[in-house]
């Protein structure tokens, strides 16, 4: 309670002070009278937020998944997309904001894509380490039983990484 009314007062104070349009930042008080009468519409807005971070992490989880798989089995994946992956963290995610909303438009698509670009990152490098570092001995010990690729892949190394992606998951979210 103590730190949200911290907050409530100096938001207070910030609208006072810097005369902000209201229609930019609007006072507490207005938003709580906002709240009160019309709370249908902070139910609606609110579900529609939850549904573009729910799909952004989806789809961030998902593509930051699949890079890291590709990254760390196919050699001139790994030499196209890692230089690619840190240049493009060079460039923050916000200030690609007007280019997603100018291809999707002011809509659920770009925010989506928004949050999915924050989320690929952190999740594509982590996953991608934990399988670079799994155990060498494990992998070996699977080949010897003759596994392939795909069940080296799946019994093996996904396991042994999702600590990691776990951690870039955490991140990321």
């Amino acid at each position: 309670q103590v730190v949200g009314r911290i907050f409530m007062f100096f938001w207070k104070i910030i609208v006072v002070f810097t005369n902000v349009p209201p229609y930019i930042l609007p006072p507490p008080s207005s938003v709580y009278l906002a709240l009160i009468s019309r709370p249908e519409l902070f139910f609606e807005h609110g579900l529609t937020t939850l549904l573009e971070i729910l799909l952004g992490l989806i789809f961030g989880l998902a593509l930051g998944m699949t890079s890291a798989v590709i990254m760390a089995y196919f050699r001139p994946a790994r030499q196209w997309l890692l230089p690619v992956l840190v240049i493009s963290q060079a460039v923050p995610v916000f200030a690609l904001a007007p280019i997603l909303v100018l291809w999707f438009g002011y809509g659920i698509t770009s925010k989506i894509d928004m949050a999915t670009l924050i989320i690929f990152f952190p999740v594509t490098a982590a996953f991608h380490d934990g399988l670079r570092r799994t155990n060498p001995g494990w992998v070996e010990l699977a080949r010897t039983m003759n596994a392939s690729r795909w069940s080296i892949l799946k019994h093996v190394r996904i396991p042994a990484a999702l600590p990691s992606l776990g951690s870039g998951f955490r991140v990321a979210t």
